[in-house]
């Protein structure tokens, strides 16, 4: 499986990728407001999401956490 947020990082970039990633990150999070567990349940219940690809992005944002934090 292709994991999309390495894509989105631009794949073998990283340095420039994830430089970009923390932008769009950080204007994100500047924007963001609200409960994060309430917008990801509207978006489940809303089926603008589905509880696979809910799955999919919760162990990608694992595997970030994990790169972050110097784990494999």
């Amino acid at each position: 499986m292709a994991n999309s947020i390495f894509n989105a990082l631009g794949g073998n970039t990283m340095p420039n990728g994830l430089q970009n990633f923390m932008q769009m990150f950080n204007q994100f999070k500047s924007n963001f407001h609200g409960n994060p567990q309430e917008e990801v349940q509207k978006l489940l219940n809303s089926g603008r999401i589905s509880q696979e690809q809910f799955n999919q992005y919760a162990q990608q944002a694992t595997q970030i956490q994990n790169m972050m934090n110097g784990n494999k």
